[in-house]
C-alpha cells in the first residue's frame, strides 16, 4: 500500500491533483489523505506501507505540526529502509525533527531554522525542467517538461549526498528539481519539487514523470 499525505498548499490542494492523475491501478493502491494527521499520527500505516508519498510543509496552511507519533512512525519506517517521495516543499514536512533534516538531502528552509541555515525561498517565472547530465538509472525513463509560471524552490540546502535528476535554469541560475538521496538506513529519497499551481500539477508530463518516480521507488 502507497500512503500519499498532504496539506491543501494555500488552497491550491496540489497533492490532491497529483494523486487525482494517478492511473486506477495506482490510485487503488494509495490511501491520501490531505488535512487530515490522526492515521499519520497513529502510526498503524507503517505496517502495509510500500512507499511514503509526501506534499506537506509542517506548520503551514493553518494546519498543526506532526506530533511525537507521527515522528516515531516516520522514523521506524525509515529505519527498516522504506521508500519516500517527497513533492515540492515535503523535504520540510518535518522540518523541526533534526533527524529527519539531515537525512532528505536537499531541504527546503523554513524561516528561522532551528540549524540557522539561511532560509530558501522562490522566485516565480515560467520554466523547463530537464534531465540531468547524469548517468543515474532514471535518466532515459524522465522527460523534460515545460510548466507556466508558478513558484520555483531554489537555494535549498544539501544535507546529505544527492544526485541531480532534473534541472532548470532561470535568470537566478540553475537549480536542482529532481534529486535522490539515500538515507542512513538504506532507503532511497527522492525529491520531485515542481508542482504547485494547477497549471503545473495537471501538466501531463510532469504527471508521467511522478509515476514513473512512484514505479522506481516500488
Amino acid at each position: 500500500m502507497i500512503y500519499f499525505f498532504a496539506d491543501d498548499h494555500f488552497c491550491a490542494h496540489p497533492g490532491k491533483v497529483i494523486f487525482e492523475g494517478f492511473c486506477e491501478t495506482l490510485k487503488a493502491k494509495t490511501r491520501f489523505f490531505e488535512n487530515e494527521w490522526e492515521t499519520l499520527e497513529k502510526g498503524e500505516w507503517v505496517n502495509d506501507c510500500e512507499l511514503l508519498i509526501l506534499h506537506m510543509i509542517g506548520g503551514t496552511c493553518n494546519q498543526p505540526m506532526a506530533q511525537s507519533g507521527a515522528e516515531a512512525a516516520v522514523k521506524r519506517y525509515c529505519e527498516r529502509g522504506g521508500n519516500i517521495l517527497l513533492l515540492h516543499g515535503s523535504s520540510a514536512a518535518f522540518w523541526a525533527w533534526k533527524w529527519w533534516r539531515e537525512s532528505v538531502g536537499l531541504r527546503w528552509v523554513r524561516p528561522e531554522d532551528p540549524d540557522g541555515a539561511i532560509e530558501s525561498y522562490h522566485p516565480y517565472h515560467p520554466c523547463k525542467v530537464v534531465r540531468a547530465k547524469s548517468r543515474h538509472a532514471l535518466i532515459p525513463r524522465l522527460e523534460d517538461f515545460e510548466l507556466p509560471e508558478d513558484e520555483i524552490y531554489i537555494h535549498l540546502e544539501e544535507t546529505a549526498p544527492t544526485m541531480t535528476l532534473m534541472e532548470t535554469t532561470i535568470p537566478e541560475g540553475t537549480f536542482p528539481q529532481c534529486a535522490e538521496t539515500v538515507d542512513a538506513w538504506g532507503g532511497r529519497i527522492v525529491s520531485f519539487i515542481p508542482g504547485h499551481s494547477l497549471g503545473c500539477t495537471s501538466n501531463l508530463t510532469l504527471q508521467k514523470n511522478i509515476d514513473t518516480l512512484i514505479h522506481y521507488l516500488l
